[in-house]
């Protein structure tokens, strides 16, 4: 029997008072801080209203990546597209912002991949330090 994992060892999350419009709008220039880019953005509110499902949270996803180390990862298993690019899911719970994301770790373990482990463990780093960064 499988234990499921528990979200503390799957996720990166910090929350902050600062408000969510402010934290989305520092994505681009603090990923770009950590050498990461934006790929894509993803208003889910909107997204959900536009196909008729209410959904009144705000919850936006920035889709991010280093394009050197997802070729790396893609070079060892090209499988592993499956997971790219990282996201940070920014939303609010409470009257705080949260920012999170899937630690990276825990993904490349899906994968036959024999090597990128030090991969994931930089990119996670780094997504720690992104969400960090816009939780201050």
């Amino acid at each position: 029997m499988t234990s499921t994992p528990s979200p503390a060892s799957t996720i990166i999350k910090k929350s902050t008072s600062r408000s969510f419009s402010e934290v989305c709008g520092a994505v681009e220039s603090v990923c770009r801080e950590f050498e990461f880019g934006l790929i894509g953005t993803i208003d889910l509110k909107a997204k959900m209203n536009a196909k008729g499902v209410p959904f009144e949270r705000n919850c936006t996803v920035f889709e991010v990546c280093n394009p050197k180390i997802a070729a790396g990862v893609l070079n060892l298993n090209m499988d592993i597209a499956n997971a790219l690019p990282c996201r940070l899911a920014i939303y609010e719970v409470d009257g705080k912002t949260v920012v999170s994301t899937l630690k990276p770790t825990r993904l490349i373990e899906l994968f036959d991949a024999p090597g990128s482990e030090e991969h994931a463990e930089m990119v996670e780093s780094t997504m720690a330090g992104i969400v960090a960064r816009l939780a201050e």
